[in-house]
C-alpha cells in the first residue's frame, strides 16, 4: 500500500512559469560584495520563485548605477574591507531610497559585510571608520581573530537556522535591536552575547553564508511572502517539496563547529 505524502505537489506538477506575476530581484554589490558564494540566495530565491508560477527578473546593482527602487527583493553578500570601502560611498548615496524601502515592507537580505554596512558604522582593526546607513542600531569594530566555523542559531520568527561564519567584525547591538536568532552553538555577532545578526521591519542582516538560505528554506519563503504580499497582496504560499534541504539541514547542523 502506498501512502501519498501530504502538501507536496506530484511531480512535473509546477504552475506555468510567470502564471502568477514577475518579481523583481535586485542584488546590492554583486561585483565587490560577493565573494563567499552567497550568489547561491539568489539562485534559491529564483528557484522556489518558479516554482510557485513567478517569473523572475534579476537586477545587479554596483555603485555608479542607477537604483532600481521598484524591486521586491533585495540581497547583497559580503566582501573584504576594500569591498565594503568601495560600495560604502555609494550607500550614502541612495541612503534615502533605501530607508524608504524599509519603511515600506521591502524585504532585504544583508550577508556579512553589507550587514556591518547596514549598520551605524564599522571601524577597522586598522583604525579606519566605514560609515553604515543605519538601518540596523548596531556596530562592527574589527577584532584579532576570525570567527569562523559552523552555526546553528534559533529565530523566533524561522525557527533553527543553520550556516557558517567567516568573520572578524566583533557586532555589538543597540539596547532595543531585535536580533536574528539566539546562538545555539558558534559564535554570532561578537562570540560574547549570545544574538546572531538583527531583523528590522523586513530587513534581515545576518552574518551567515553557507549559502544561508538553499539550507533555510523558511527564511527564503519569507523573504518572498513578504515581496509577493507587497506586490500583488497575496496573502499565502503554496508548499514545496524541501526534503532534500531537510537533509542537508540534518548534516550541516552536525557537523563540529
Amino acid at each position: 500500500m502506498t501512502t501519498a505524502t501530504p502538501n507536496l505537489p506530484a511531480a512535473g506538477a509546477e504552475p506555468e512559469l510567470g502564471g502568477q506575476g514577475e518579481i523583481h530581484l535586485v542584488q546590492l554589490y554583486p561585483r565587490d560584495m560577493n565573494i563567499y558564494g552567497d550568489w547561491g540566495n539568489t539562485l534559491t530565491l529564483k528557484r522556489r520563485l518558479e516554482r510557485r508560477g513567478y517569473s523572475v527578473r534579476i537586477t545587479d546593482y554596483n555603485p555608479g548605477d542607477s537604483f532600481p527602487g521598484d524591486g521586491d527583493i533585495f540581497v547583497g553578500g559580503g566582501g573584504q574591507d576594500s569591498g565594503q570601502f568601495r560600495v560604502m560611498e555609494d550607500l550614502q548615496r541612495v541612503k534615502p531610497l533605501l530607508l524608504e524601502l524599509v519603511q515600506d515592507g521591502a524585504p532585504m537580505l544583508a550577508i556579512c559585510g553589507l550587514y556591518q554596512l547596514f549598520g551605524h558604522r564599522f571601524r577597522t582593526i586598522g583604525g579606519e571608520t566605514l560609515t553604515g546607513v543605519g538601518i540596523f542600531d548596531l556596530e562592527t569594530v574589527g577584532g584579532p581573530e576570525r570567527l569562523i566555523g559552523n552555526i546553528v542559531t534559533e529565530s523566533p520568527r524561522h525557527g533553527k537556522v543553520i550556516g557558517y561564519e567567516n568573520h572578524s567584525g566583533l557586532t555589538h547591538l543597540g539596547a532595543g535591536q531585535e536580533p536574528f536568532g539566539s546562538v545555539i552553538s558558534g559564535a554570532g555577532n561578537d562570540g560574547q552575547d549570545g544574538t546572531e545578526g538583527a531583523v528590522t521591519r523586513e530587513v534581515i542582516g545576518t552574518y551567515l553564508h553557507g549559502s544561508l538560505l538553499p539550507k533555510n528554506p523558511a527564511v527564503a519563503d519569507h523573504l518572498i511572502a513578504t515581496a509577493v504580499r507587497r506586490r500583488y497582496a497575496h496573502e499565502t504560499l503554496e508548499p514545496l517539496n524541501d526534503l532534500l534541504a531537510e537533509k542537508a539541514r540534518e548534516v550541516a547542523a552536525s557537523r563540529p563547529r
